[in-house]
């Protein structure tokens, strides 16, 4: 019988090596984060445009939503960006069914890239009203991309994937960045857009 593995690397596009099982907070670049955001897909990959939905994109309308409910601090709106960010690390978005069959082990290992991330960005513990809200803006914004980016009806949004929170018909992207309302951008362009908020947000912590 094979023994639980201590170490799982990966490389990072700036050339580092991370730990998945012990990630270290400075283990990657800020670009290394925004990139690999970038390259993980929402919805198993599945678009209705030329590019899947990224990781990254979802991020940064999530932190538009939160803004539109009121003024952030830089660490609330870090706390926004940053939701998600294991995934970027993990290689994939999984959804909470799946999270569920997958078990602990999953559960563990995320939790601890959350952990190091939290404390390379120094991330503020979620009160109990700002985690409703932010909750709610991250059930607004998949109720929206499912119709949007990857063509489930608004029927299906309901009796299939079981949201029931407003799907938007506006993008509140396009208030900040322009392009096409819902159209989800190339990795690129998503990981300059990701990076100049993050740093925009948390200056001058990049260890390389």
């Amino acid at each position: 019988m094979s023994s639980t593995p201590t170490r799982a690397w990966i490389r990072l596009p700036s050339g580092a090596a991370l730990d998945l099982i012990n990630p270290l907070p400075a283990a990657w670049t800020d670009t290394d984060l925004a990139l690999r955001l970038a390259r993980t897909y929402r919805w198993g990959g599945e678009s209705c445009w030329p590019w899947p939905l990224s990781v990254a994109q979802h991020s940064l309308l999530v932190l538009q939503l939160r803004r539109a409910d009121g003024p952030l601090s830089d660490a609330q709106a870090r706390a926004e960006l940053l939701h998600d960010a294991e995934e970027g690390f993990l290689g994939f978005d999984c959804i909470s069914p799946l999270k569920q069959v997958l078990g602990e082990p999953f559960r563990a290992v995320g939790e601890r890239l959350m952990r190091a991330i939290s404390l390379r960005y120094r991330l503020p513990a979620w009160s109990a009203e700002g985690h409703r809200q932010h909750k709610r803006a991250d059930r607004i914004a998949a109720a929206s991309e499912a119709v949007h980016c990857v063509g489930w009806s608004e029927a299906e949004v309901r009796e299939v994937l079981g949201i029931h929170d407003p799907i938007l018909s506006q993008d509140p992207l396009q208030a900040p960045y322009g392009d096409t309302a819902w159209q989800p951008w190339p990795s690129e362009l998503a990981a300059e857009r990701f990076l100049a908020e993050l740093q925009r947000l948390h200056p001058g912590t990049d260890p390389r």
